[in-house]
């Protein structure tokens, strides 16, 4: 899969702002320059884009592993040599230490993307190339963990993270605004009915009014929501 979509999708799911995401390199020593990071942000359609190094995304998960997990006595994160590649496997592994997911929580994760995948299945990611059981993991497999993480920690939210960088950055962007309730002209025509069905169809309009308020009092608490992740509250960006 491609590391940009990991990157991007990751940071939409977890609601990893840019100074959350800098900070996140900077546990494993990395000083990462904010051009570059809006740049691996985009897509290859977009200007300005540069496709994710296989360092830069091993660097962002390690980070990730330190930040939920702790730092391990003695072992410093490794960088990935120029030729070494991340495959899929690896990608599904640190995301699996970092989100301490056992088994059980990846299959109920994927399930939220309506991606079925039994324990057996999900077991020969894990093991080493050289066994037996060993089986590759596609691009579908990371691509639904990822979607059904969006789904597990933005319930809130809409879409796969398409527009991620957008959403970090005006968390509230995305939510309804309260609709205007409409108002009839005085010389507007009206269907014809008689006296006594007009009066029966007025409380009908309290009840049609009454979803409507429901909707933008959750869509208040959705914004409140917009700009925590799911190790706490982010700070605000500098602008």
């Amino acid at each position: 899969m491609i590391h940009n979509d990991v990157l991007r999708r990751l940071r939409f799911a977890l609601a990893i702002n840019d100074t959350a995401a800098i900070s996140i390199f900077k546990l494993v020593n990395y000083d990462m320059d904010i051009s570059y990071l809006h740049a691996v942000m985009k897509r290859e359609d977009e200007e300005g884009y540069l496709p994710c190094r296989d360092k830069i995304i091993a660097l962002f998960l390690d980070g990730l592993i330190i930040k939920n997990r702790g730092r391990q006595e003695g072992q410093e994160p490794q960088e990935l040599g120029p030729k070494e590649r991340l495959s899929n496997n690896e990608v599904l592994r640190k995301i699996r230490i970092a989100m301490s997911y056992k088994d059980e929580d990846m299959i109920s994760v994927l399930k939220l993307a309506d991606f079925r995948m039994s324990k057996g299945e999900l077991s020969a990611f894990f093991r080493k190339p050289d066994h037996r059981n060993y089986k590759p993991a596609g691009d579908q497999v990371v691509r639904n963990l990822l979607q059904g993480m969006v789904k597990k920690y933005r319930p809130d939210a809409t879409g796969s993270g398409r527009s991620a960088q957008t959403s970090l950055k005006k968390p509230a962007a995305n939510m309804p605004k309260d609709s205007k309730p409409s108002v009839r002209k005085p010389n507007e025509s009206r269907p014809h009915t008689n006296n006594k069905s007009k009066n029966a169809s007025l409380p009908s309009k309290k009840v049609k009014d009454a979803p409507n308020r429901s909707v933008n009092e959750e869509s208040q608490q959705g914004k409140k929501q917009t700009n925590t992740s799911v190790w706490g509250e982010l700070p605000a960006k500098k602008r």
